[in-house]
């Protein structure tokens, strides 16, 4: 589990290819690696990967050809920037929202502009995942949590502030970059549980079914 705020930049060092997998070594000297273990959860721009060695600044993690499928991962090239955030610990400070590390879906940066200090995104989604997307909702882009301002057709507008731009790989957006996407899981909770609500939501259901 992770919470979209992101702990550090890294750099992909190497990518070595074997089987039509990948195995990523990352580097960083921003985070405490000495007291991580090996099978540690790191996300790298959302992805939820395991740390499968450790070094005093960084880490290597397999990536399975599902998740170079899924995911703008496969785009990467020895030299990239990413975004890092370790798992989240047992009463650490929840900053954004509660996020998985599975990836939905990639999207494309198709409008970059200046607002005030700010700088403004619109990325496009595909389709299937608008019906989780919401105006002032929660979103995770490449690892970072972000509120939606807008939504039109199948593009989310997004506000990103200077802080966020210069300590994520988000300042370096320009249009036609690739992004992981993923929604909120409370959305897809919510989907689940209607699915199941024959007959319609109801308190009698919610009882039922532990929610209330």
């Amino acid at each position: 589990m992770f919470t979209g705020i992101i702990k550090a930049k890294g750099t992909i060092t190497a990518i070595d290819r074997a089987g039509g997998d990948v195995t990523l070594s990352v580097r960083s000297d921003q985070l405490p690696f000495s007291t991580y273990e090996v099978g540690e959860s790191i996300a790298v721009n959302g992805v939820c990967l395991t740390a499968v060695r450790l070094r005093e600044d960084g880490f290597d993690a397999d990536v399975s050809i599902e998740s170079l499928n899924v995911t703008a991962l496969a785009d990467l090239a020895v030299g990239a920037t990413v975004n890092l955030e370790p798992s989240l610990s047992v009463g650490e400070r929840l900053g954004g929202h509660f996020v998985s590390g599975h990836v939905d879906c990639i999207g494309s940066v198709i409008k970059r502009a200046t607002d005030a200090r700010s700088i403004r995104l619109a990325i496009e989604i595909p389709a299937p995942y608008l019906r989780y997307i919401a105006k002032k909702g929660a979103v995770c882009v490449d690892g970072v949590s972000l509120t939606i301002n807008e939504v039109s057709d199948n593009v989310i507008d997004l506000n990103i502030i200077p802080h966020t731009a210069e300590s994520t790989i988000i300042g370096d957006y320009a249009t036609g970059t690739a992004v992981n996407i993923e929604v909120d899981m409370l959305a897809r909770y919510i989907e689940r549980l209607l699915a199941r609500a024959e007959g319609g939501l109801s308190m009698e259901f919610l009882r039922a079914n532990g929610y209330v």
